[in-house]
């Protein structure tokens, strides 16, 4: 049986000094993302109180959890960073799953209340001032997509920013349903357009929310990581290194959505040099599938007694 203890320890300091520059590039963004739906939701609330929108209203609401989404994505980052301790051997990284969760669960609650909302107003049209829904609307757009414009690169890694994302885009679909009903409504007078496409841009949200909180949840219960199965790596090994015999106990699992991790025993053949099966595998495990932090025990293969299953005993 061998470990490479110090060999894992290298992989784990690289990560956590390339992990570390990408937050910073991220929390920046979400800062001036911040400011920015902070600033305008004040204007689209009044807005939507005082035009009697429900599609502006619930862009309002929209932006008041795009707010809360966003702080949370950002002290999700900033507590990501604080160094590992005794409590907490892996860190504060899981945080940004966490918060992507909560964030998910969040827009499910939005699209309930506007789903009731729509309905009730389907049967009681409310009397809508299109002038101002459509100038409040526009603006809400130009102000999500300059927030998308910001947090656009810095997702694509990141579940913690990639819910906050999924809340902009939701807003900016609702200003755009919202700049359709306005202009519907003053061409036409026509007032159930405003509850209709308050519906349909819900459901459309709901589609995203549920997917995040699904991905977030998979991670939180230690899911495999979507890129590979337990069978792809197991395979790759043995096909890989011929003195492996078996592969026992094998776990994967990711601390967030681009840190995967894995444990495994090797049993392998009696003469093998485990140092050196040790070390390769490490590599081929990081070059093949991106897994920087494996924890790997060797053991050779030894005869079991009648009536015991397995290469160990």
């Amino acid at each position: 049986m061998a470990q490479d203890s110090h060999h894992t320890h290298s992989h784990d300091h690289h990560g956590h000094d390339h992990h570390h520059s990408l937050p910073m590039k991220g929390e920046k963004r979400l800062l001036w993302a911040m400011i920015l739906t902070g600033s305008f939701m004040f204007v689209e609330i009044i807005g939507g109180l005082v035009s009697d929108s429900l599609a502006l209203l619930s862009d309002a609401f929209h932006m008041l959890t795009d707010l809360f989404s966003l702080i949370l994505a950002w002290l999700a980052i900033k507590i990501s960073q604080k160094p590992s301790d005794h409590k907490r051997s892996y860190g504060y990284h899981r945080i940004e799953v966490l918060a992507a969760f909560v964030n998910g669960l969040s827009l499910i609650v939005v699209v309930g209340w506007i789903s009731i909302e729509a309905f009730h107003r389907m049967f009681e049209p409310h009397q809508v001032q299109g002038n101002i829904m459509l100038v409040v609307s526009v603006l809400g757009l130009l102000v999500n997509l300059i927030s998308l414009k910001i947090l656009h690169h810095a997702h694509e890694e990141n579940l913690n920013i990639k819910g906050a994302v999924v809340h902009v885009i939701g807003d900016l679909l609702s200003s755009v349903a919202a700049i359709v009903a306005a202009i519907v409504i003053l061409w036409t007078g026509w007032m159930p357009i405003d509850p209709i496409l308050s519906i349909l841009v819900a459901l459309l949200v709901l589609r995203s929310a549920w997917t995040l909180v699904k991905k977030a949840g998979h991670i939180l219960l230690e899911g495999a990581p979507d890129k590979f199965v337990v069978d792809q790596v197991t395979e790759f090994l043995k096909t890989s290194f011929q003195e492996i015999i078996d592969i026992h106990h094998i776990h994967i699992w990711s601390l967030t959505t681009n840190k995967p991790i894995v444990t495994m025993h090797l049993a392998v053949q009696k003469g093998t040099n485990h140092d050196d099966l040790l070390f390769k595998s490490k590599k081929a495990l990081e070059h093949e599938f991106g897994i920087a932090h494996s924890t790997i025990q060797i053991e050779t293969e030894k005869h079991c007694p009648d009536g015991v299953e397995g290469h160990i005993c």
